[in-house]
């Protein structure tokens, strides 16, 4: 039985060890060589000092050893903090802080890129390069060759697992097991505090209504960063399949790996998908592809459409999820002809309501927020209590019978229930801007414009955009002391923000229009310049 996250390749390690587990560029791991480097990590990071519930930062693009850092942070009794491989240094050292993480563990080029921002992390133990260190910096720098760990002798049935503390060995399943990053309405990003069963669950979730088996072959296109990513590895190590972990640099590139690798899965967001539908694909390139997946916002019909004619025998699979409860609803690909822009109904072993702000249930048609209740509710964001207080309350029609009082996830979303139960999406309660997959903080992009000295008042705001779903545009104001012109302050904002915060454009105004309490209305501008962006 999966009781941690890190047992999930146990089983097709001890009955299928010569399975492919892994495939990166032209290397290939099977399970055997997976658990052995899975183990050696965990007695490295033990080694090292971890304790029980110290958090590791892995700082990694997708690779074998990032893969390793996770799941071996998991069976040492550590928590694995996956950060974006985008974000920049001071980005990364807010996470950093904010999680008290004691272990980071990355390459010895993104680690000299860190060398200032460290200093200032006093929780931090050690930094660890994956590959050969050139410097030493003020925080203690190791080196682990973690890839030695699939060139050792094959493990036998009684190879013995790293030796674990008592503490350790008295685990349960709703430990924790990870805290994913992701980004707030008013600011800085919050870590999602998942448990063990949080993502067994999921993973054994997921892979039931997308029948996932161990023939299959995932392609592991999106950041492992984003819990939609990540369940690329855990579905597909739950049923004993090959993932295929990809970092491509142009969308044809995909074509290739899918049909180098007669992939079966792919799983993707809207602005990717709207990529590949515009290019050639040679007739067989996807012939073995059975299914599609996307969530992180909807999908355009006329992409739809298209990647159908593209994957001739796969079924489609549109999906709503939240960090905070992984994946919420699915609609079965039955449905997706007569009911093509709804958000389907709850994935197994979740229950999704659509409440009145009193907590009771609206009517069909009657719009309301969405709010997840289930195992896969996670244990609320780490060191932000107010922050938990505010989306994760008790669940609507509770037994009064019933004492203890259950959480569940208020998304802040609202949505509304047809006669059939399927749910459609209606919009957000709060700022926040959905592209390319990506949850962006208003918040964030405008400290990195005012922080360039050129505006007095600056609001970012989402448009619509026919690929990425929703683009950053700035509407602001100009400091009267400066003369810099739109392209010096995206130069200043590339400096500043990975790619997909970059504002796609930026409108200068004679003034941004403000409500009755003094604040810039963002509502008007969206409202005003709805159409900006459109084709």
């Amino acid at each position: 039985m999966h009781r941690f996250i890190h047992d999930l390749t146990d089983q097709s390690a001890t009955l299928t060890p010569d399975t492919s587990a892994l495939i990166f560029k032209h290397h290939t791991l099977t399970y055997r060589a997976l658990q052995s480097a899975i183990r050696h990590t965990a007695q490295l990071l033990q080694q090292s000092g971890l304790r029980r519930n110290d958090r590791v930062a892995v700082y990694l693009p997708k690779q074998f050893e990032t893969l390793f850092a996770f799941f071996g942070t998991s069976l040492a009794g550590g928590v694995f903090v996956p950060i974006n491989p985008l974000l920049k240094p001071h980005q990364v050292q807010y996470i950093l802080k904010d999680c008290n993480v004691r272990f980071l563990i990355s390459s010895n080029q993104r680690l000299t890129q860190l060398q200032e921002v460290l200093a200032d992390c006093p929780d931090l133990v050690s930094g660890i390069s994956v590959d050969p260190l050139k410097f030493s910096g003020k925080v203690r720098m190791m080196q682990w060759d973690l890839m030695a760990a699939t060139r050792q002798d094959p493990l036998t049935d009684d190879t013995p697992l790293p030796v674990l503390d008592s503490k350790q060995q008295h685990r349960t399943d709703t430990d924790m097991a990870a805290i994913f990053y992701t980004s707030g309405s008013t600011g800085n990003p919050k870590g999602v505090v998942l448990s063990h069963r949080n993502l067994l669950v999921g993973a054994s979730s997921v892979a039931e209504y997308l029948e996932n088996r161990s023939q299959d072959r995932i392609l592991a296109l999106l950041p492992l960063s984003f819990d939609y990513g990540f369940s690329q590895l855990t579905t597909a190590f739950s049923v004993g399949a090959t993932c295929v972990l990809m970092d491509y640099l142009l969308p044809q590139d995909v074509i290739k790996a899918i049909a180098q690798h007669s992939i079966t899965g792919i799983a993707a967001v809207p602005p990717l998908w709207s990529q590949l539908v515009k290019l050639e694909w040679p007739s067989d390139a996807a012939i073995s592809v059975r299914y599609f997946t996307n969530s992180g916002g909807a999908m355009p019909q006329a992409t739809l459409a298209r990647l159908r004619q593209i994957f001739v025998n796969a079924r489609p699979y549109l999906m709503y999820g939240l960090t905070e409860a992984f994946r919420s609803t699915y609609l079965p690909p039955s449905e997706v002809d007569s009911r093509p822009a709804s958000m389907g109904k709850a994935i197994p072993n979740a229950e999704i309501l659509v409440v009145r702000e009193d907590g009771s249930e609206c009517a069909p048609h009657e719009p309301g927020e969405l709010v997840h209740r289930g195992p896969l509710v996670s244990l609320g964001y780490w060191n932000a209590p107010e922050k938990t207080a505010q989306r994760f309350k008790p669940a609507p029609a509770r037994l009064a019978s019933l004492p203890l009082t259950e959480l569940a996830v208020w998304s802040g979303d609202t949505v509304y229930k047809d006669e059939d139960g399927f749910l459609f999406f209606v919009g957000r309660k709060d700022d926040m801007i959905k592209s390319s997959g990506y949850r962006i903080s208003p918040t964030e992009v405008e400290e990195a414009v005012y922080g360039s000295g050129q505006v007095t008042e600056a609001a970012a705001i989402g448009l619509p955009h026919p690929e990425l779903g929703q683009a950053v545009v700035i509407f602001a104001t100009r400091n009267p002391v400066t003369s810099e012109d739109e392209i010096s302050l995206l130069n200043i904002c590339k400096k500043q923000l990975p790619n997909y915060m970059v504002p796609h454009k930026i409108v200068f105004l004679e003034s941004l229009p403000h409500n009755p309490n003094g604040k810039i209305n963002r509502r008007e501008l969206q409202e005003t310049y709805w159409s900006l962006l459109a084709p």
